[in-house]
C-alpha cells in the first residue's frame, strides 16, 4: 500500500498545515517507508504468539492506599478566606 502525495496534500489541508515542496516528498516518502514496514510485520507468523495487553509485565507504580490521620480540620480552616460550618466557603459559580 502507498500514499499519494495528494492524500499528505489533503491531510495536511485537513489538520492546517501549510508543506512546502520539500516537506511534501518528505512526509510522503516517510508516510510510505511506515507503510512498507507494517507490511513486513503483517508477513510474520503469530500463530503462537499469545495476545497481550503489553509487551512487558504491568506492574502497579502507585502506593499503597492507606488511611492516615490528616491535619486538625479547623488548623486547616485557620487560613480559608471564608468558612462555613466546618467547610470552605467559595463563591457560587453557575
Amino acid at each position: 500500500m502507498k500514499i499519494s502525495r495528494e492524500e499528505v496534500e489533503h491531510v495536511a489541508l485537513l489538520a492546517r498545515l501549510e508543506l512546502t515542496e520539500e516537506e511534501l516528498m518528505t512526509n510522503t516518502e516517510q508516510l510510505n517507508s511506515i507503510l512498507d514496514y507494517a507490511v513486513m510485520l503483517e508477513k510474520l507468523n503469530t500463530d503462537d504468539i499469545r495476545p497481550t495487553a503489553h509487551a512487558v509485565p504491568l506492574h502497579n507504580v502507585l502506593r499503597e492506599d492507606l488511611v492516615k490521620p490528616s491535619m486538625d480540620r479547623e488548623k486547616v480552616l485557620a487560613n480559608a478566606p471564608d468558612a462555613k460550618e466546618g467547610f470552605f466557603k467559595v463563591p457560587r459559580i453557575v
